[in-house]
């Protein structure tokens, strides 16, 4: 678990997580471990990738679909924050946007200049 403050996980959420998951295997030397995942009573796979250094978990490569299906596509940072309610109460007064796909652990949040990232509460 992170404190709050740094960046503590980055995912990709695409069409077709198998492609892209061969695709950063071959291009970074990550390897996998699969996550099991369920949507409506299908079982399916996303991917925890990990450094070949070390075997740790360096980042997800995840299907766009079930608790993913609206989060916006691409490499999506996730914040550690200590308190998700009043950080969200925060971006809402300074001007961000809240997105599809929350959690009762993290949120998609939309800045003022229109980057996304997400907000994580351990």
């Amino acid at each position: 678990m992170n404190p709050p403050g740094p960046i503590g996980w980055v995912d990709l959420t695409v069409p077709d997580a198998a492609r892209i998951r061969d695709f950063y295997q071959a291009v970074a030397g990550w390897s996998v471990q699969e996550v099991s995942m369920t949507d409506a009573g299908e079982n399916y796979a996303d991917y925890a990738m990990l450094a070949p250094s070390t075997g740790k978990a360096v980042s997800g490569v995840c299907w766009r679909r079930g608790a993913n299906k609206d989060v916006p596509a691409g490499w999506m940072i996730y914040i550690t924050v200590e308190n998700l309610e009043a950080s969200l109460a925060k971006c809402l007064e300074l001007g961000g946007k809240l997105l599809p796909g929350r959690t009762p652990t993290h949120a998609f949040i939309e800045d003022p200049s229109g980057a996304r990232c997400a907000l994580f509460q351990a």
